[in-house]
């Protein structure tokens, strides 16, 4: 098991940096679409979803929803409008409901547990992401900012997983990923502050403007992780599918990056910083 995952990892990450270095922001922008519209039919399982008809008519509506936001954003040209920062905004305030939620679980399960709310919450998670690795790729040295985003998760799961398992003794979400600890969620922090000071320190640019937009973005990579956990624990799955060998489906290997990613490109657009 432990050598699937190592290669499937290794192909997931060459497949990545060569889509990220070497193509175009169309052609980024539409492999990203790709992992997003898997994802998509992997959700529409979670919400209750599972006849092939009704999760390719979800993956139909969210790629008309990310050709609606790429027209509307003017995202492949040089005049693209605010709207970009208004969406990046209410998936960051999505996310900050989903806390409460996560907080609340099993009793929150009230509010959101319905098919056709998990139905919305699916686009609330998908199409943001889209639009903050399109909007980073966008960016003078987008490509690192994605590879730095990436970065922020790595460091943000290594540093739980050492920590937890060195000092973990208080759950942080017993209800939704018993795995999980306080100890780990602040390792991760420690984590994400010191690749902040190593990027900061190798960009040369200002240490608490690089602090405030690294950490609350592993500090959403968190959230975005367990909110995957609560949507398939209320489902009864341990897995989004299994397409991945060893690891499960696209949604269990990006569920954090769907949190960081969107927190990542709105400080990036409010702060103006760059590397």
């Amino acid at each position: 098991m432990l050598k699937q995952r190592v290669i499937t990892a290794v192909i997931l990450a060459l497949v990545f940096l060569a889509a990220l270095f070497k193509l175009p922001l169309p052609l980024f922008s539409a492999f990203v679409a790709m992992v997003v519209l898997i994802g998509a039919w992997e959700w529409a399982n979670l919400s209750g979803l599972p006849k092939a008809w009704q999760r390719a008519a979800y993956v139909g509506l969210i790629a008309a929803l990310l050709a609606l936001v790429a027209y509307s954003t003017h995202l492949f040209d040089d005049h693209s409008v605010n709207i970009s920062k208004a969406i990046l905004m209410v998936g960051c305030l999505w996310w900050a409901i989903a806390l409460l939620w996560v907080q609340g679980y099993p009793g929150s399960a009230a509010h959101w547990g319905s098919r056709w709310f998990k139905v919305l919450m699916g686009v609330a998670v998908l199409v943001p992401t889209w639009l903050a690795f399109s909007f980073l790729r966008g960016q003078p040295s987008g490509a690192w900012l994605i590879l730095i985003v990436v970065l922020i998760v790595a460091c943000a799961d290594i540093g739980a997983y050492f920590s937890g398992k060195a000092l973990g003794k208080r759950k942080l979400a017993p209800a939704v990923s018993p795995g999980k600890s306080w100890e780990g969620f602040w390792g991760g922090v420690a984590s994400c502050v010191a690749l902040a000071l190593v990027v900061a320190y190798l960009a040369d640019v200002s240490v608490w403007a690089t602090l405030l937009l690294i950490v609350p973005a592993g500090l959403a990579s968190v959230l975005g992780d367990l909110l995957e956990s609560m949507v398939k624990r209320q489902r009864g799955i341990k897995d989004s599918s299994a397409l991945l060998p060893g690891h499960g489906g696209v949604l269990d290997r990006v569920d954090s990056l769907t949190a960081a990613a969107p927190v990542f490109a709105l400080a990036l657009s409010v702060t103006g910083w760059s590397l």
